[in-house]
């Protein structure tokens, strides 16, 4: 009797153990409008992570889409449980980074992408030249990369106490609906900042001229956009999320080896109507996808940690990021 109830409490233990270590079989992965996120849409479309998933062990898995208009919508998504890895920018993910202490991490880079402002006055030449007539559209009013960046530029122009001096100029808008407004001629947007293929669309456009980028202002190229989880799914899931920066390494040498036919997946993906020549630009030249980070990450963290938007500072990029990475 007392052999079967040590037999039974050893089998009753491993299957405990069994059910805490599995693995989620469903989850809801996010990303935002726009050619960075093609190596998301890479993945939805030829279900890597799937692919991954199963090879490491974890049987079927279903992968279900989100996209969101911003960082802030994506950031309340995963706090909220409504999504288990989200994509987006530095700056929503730098601040959440922080208000949880930590908790919520990146898996993996996505690409590295010029962050382009740009308007249809003509007078505006530089920020010293906004006045209270142009309105500047972003994704999320001064949570989103594309506001974040705005305010590096203020502090750069006009001194760090004055790094918020153009925020009551901002406007939140989807991208798509952003590019309609300034193009449009007759909305009171007279500004964009956004990322490819916007800009470039935009440039094409004779009325529209290019007032600063992030590469020239931050002195190079820099991560831009990310994937982030939290550290309970990331420490719930190894497995799943190491198969996720697999995933995307493989879907970024797709892009790269299947030019054309990356071009036709994005155009199809948003049912577009833009230029295949124009997407075909934007890949060769303005966007690399990566899932390692740049370092200089961190310039983004340093300012929003200088201006009390945080309060931490993250001492290296390490500390930004799970060990899927590493």
């Amino acid at each position: 009797m007392i052999k079967n109830l040590k037999k039974i409490i050893v089998l009753s233990s491993l299957l405990i153990t069994s059910t805490l270590l599995a693995e989620v079989k469903e989850i809801v992965v996010s990303k935002q409008y726009g050619i960075s996120y093609l190596s998301l849409i890479v993945l939805e479309e030829q279900k890597l992570i799937e692919k991954y998933a199963k090879e490491d062990g974890l049987g079927d898995i279903k992968v279900n889409w989100a996209t969101f208009g911003g960082g802030s919508i994506a950031n309340d998504a995963l706090l909220s449980g409504n999504a288990h890895i989200v994509g987006g920018g530095n700056g929503p993910f730098i601040r959440l980074w922080d208000k949880t202490e930590g908790k919520v991490k990146a898996l993996a880079a996505l690409n590295e992408s010029p962050i382009v402002f740009v308007s249809n006055n003509p007078n505006v030449k530089s920020l010293k030249d906004l006045t209270e007539k142009d309105k500047i559209a972003v994704p999320s009013v001064k949570v989103s990369v594309q506001s974040l960046l705005l305010q590096i530029a203020a502090a750069k122009e006009f001194g760090i106490k004055s790094y918020d001096k153009f925020d009551n100029l901002t406007v939140s808008l989807k991208n798509p609906d952003a590019y309609a407004a300034i193009t449009s001629g007759n909305s009171p947007v007279t500004g964009h900042i956004s990322l490819d293929p916007y800009p470039t669309l935009e440039l094409e456009k004779p009325n529209i001229h290019k007032v600063f980028d992030s590469f020239t202002l931050l002195g190079g190229a820099h991560t831009t956009n990310l994937i982030w989880a939290t550290e309970n799914f990331y420490k719930e899931n190894p497995k799943l999320s190491k198969a996720v920066v697999k995933a995307l390494d493989e879907a970024n040498n797709w892009i790269v080896n299947n030019h054309d036919e990356a071009v036709k997946l994005y155009l199809a993906s948003y049912k577009s109507d833009e230029s295949p020549e124009l997407i075909s630009k934007v890949l060769k030249n303005s966007i690399t996808f990566n899932t390692k980070p740049k370092e200089n990450i961190t310039q983004f963290s340093d300012f929003l940690y200088d201006v009390g938007a945080i309060k931490k500072k993250p001492t290296s990029w390490e500390e930004l990021f799970f060990d899927s990475i590493k």
